[in-house]
């Protein structure tokens, strides 16, 4: 009998997503068993019973995937998963929490992507605005553009202390330095735009975020990117597989959800299936999903 792929996905949500789980099975897992309610305590105890019910060479064909809500728990579940490792007993480990980090870094990479060939920009020196920024997309998506370069602006729609409290968590995890920046109203709004040339809108589905008229006074925009799929647009009048038109007479790009939708797809499907091909255990998170992204995009 073959050896199984098997799965196990933690959250410390009431659910794990099905998405994820159709995602892990359609990539090729044998079996994907769920765990909800966990505790960053009871990730041990999880790890080390599916290290050691397996020989050693039967890590590679056992994978652990940390989902939720929140990144910093993910990563640190991931953190804490690394630690409960015995050599030589050792799974893959995955952390992706409401598929934040690779639709962020499916966003990032597009963006990238687009302005290179379009506008001969790349993320280095790029300023960014970032609206939904204590959400998880924004939040990972902010990171990826500071850790390569970018100058990142975390927008809050609610006033600043949130922004500044992410702000902070990204210095003291990734020692990048991101700014925040009230966004509670559509002034405040235009003036973080009139001085962004990135525009990623990461905010609650069904909620529009910048109107046509904020789009179109921000004279230095290069490209305003989406990734709700909910009606209405986050961005107003964006087609949803927009992929580098122009959406303003200044020639801002625009960058729908079903374009950033397919790379992310193809990454986080890309992402399980490397865990699956691999000789040796592989520890993934949104550095990872940035990588195959950009590699997807070419």
């Amino acid at each position: 009998m073959a050896d199984k792929n098997i799965i196990h996905m933690v959250t410390p949500t009431k659910q794990v997503s099905p998405f994820d789980v159709n995602m892990a099975l359609d990539a090729g897992y044998d079996a994907a068993l769920t765990y909800t309610n966990v505790t960053l305590e009871e990730v041990t105890g999880l790890v080390q019973d599916a290290i050691f019910s397996r020989p050693p060479k039967l890590g590679v064909r056992t994978a652990m995937f940390f989902g939720g809500k929140n990144a910093s728990v993910a990563l640190d579940m991931l953190a804490r998963a690394k630690k409960a490792l015995v050599p030589p007993f050792a799974i893959s480990l995955f952390a992706d929490p409401a598929g934040s980090f690779t639709t962020a870094a499916a966003m990032v990479a597009c963006v990238e992507k687009i302005l290179k060939d379009k506008k001969q920009r790349n993320l280095d020196g790029l300023k960014v605005a970032v609206f939904g920024a204590t959400g998880v997309v924004g939040f990972a998506s902010a990171v990826i553009a500071a850790l390569h370069g970018s100058a990142v602006t975390l927008v809050g729609y609610d006033g600043i202390r949130r922004v500044s409290d992410a702000a902070q968590e990204i210095k003291r995890r990734f020692s990048a330095d991101v700014r925040a920046a009230d966004g509670s109203d559509d002034g405040k709004k235009a003036a973080i735009l009139a001085e962004s040339e990135a525009a990623f809108c990461a905010g609650r589905a069904g909620v529009t975020i910048l109107s046509k008229a904020q789009l179109a006074a921000a004279k230095q925009l290069l490209i305003a990117a989406d990734v709700n799929v909910v009606p209405p647009s986050g961005v107003e009048g964006l087609d949803m597989q927009a992929n580098g038109q122009e959406i303003t007479s200044f020639g801002t790009l625009g960058l729908g959800p079903l374009t950033i939708g397919n790379v992310k797809y193809r990454s986080e499907f890309g992402l399980f299936q490397k865990m699956i091909a691999a000789a040796k255990p592989m520890q993934l998170d949104f550095r990872d999903a940035f990588a195959l992204s950009r590699e997807i995009n070419g």
